[in-house]
């Protein structure tokens, strides 16, 4: 077997990532939520504005999956903290260790930049991610839950 490697996505990536958050969002049974586009990707990941990145994973030279991440804030810690907005492995390359390749070295740029946490979120269904975080030493965050406001309900309240 090929080793497992990460490497630092470019602006060359825009439409590989935008393939893999195509593959996600049917995979999560929402392909139809994906209205980003490939300038969408482009700009918000490698525009100057830029706050997030993102590294892309390869076996063999073939791209399998993908992360985008960005830092946060714990005011409780007084650190930054990492928080894991995507992370996807095609199908075929889920028991390469392609996944926990791609968390190791996320986790690894996390403590070396002094993050105090890395979090990310997990739909309940999906048992065989939560299964995989959980053998990592991830714990859920229980009693937590999670706000959106999106669109209309977003524009409404900026314009109050």
């Amino acid at each position: 077997m090929h080793p497992v490697e990460i490497r630092n996505a470019t602006a060359d990536d825009a439409s590989l990532i935008l393939r893999f958050v195509q593959e996600l969002a049917t995979y999560e049974k929402e392909p139809e939520a994906v209205v980003a586009t490939e300038a969408d990707i482009q700009a918000s990941i490698f525009g100057p504005e830029s706050t997030v990145e993102a590294v892309i994973c390869e076996v063999a030279g073939e791209p399998v999956g993908f992360a985008v991440y960005f830092y946060n804030y714990s005011t409780w810690l007084g650190r930054n903290g990492m928080y894991l907005e995507d992370l996807y492995v095609s199908p075929a390359y889920r028991k390469v260790g392609a996944g926990k390749a791609l968390l190791k070295h996320l986790a690894g740029i996390a403590v070396s930049k002094g993050c105090g946490r890395f979090e990310w979120s997990v739909l309940d269904w999906n048992e065989p991610a939560i299964g995989f975080y959980q053998s990592l030493g991830a714990k859920p965050m229980d009693g937590w839950t999670v706000y959106r406001l999106t669109g209309a309900e977003l524009e409404a309240l900026a314009r109050s």
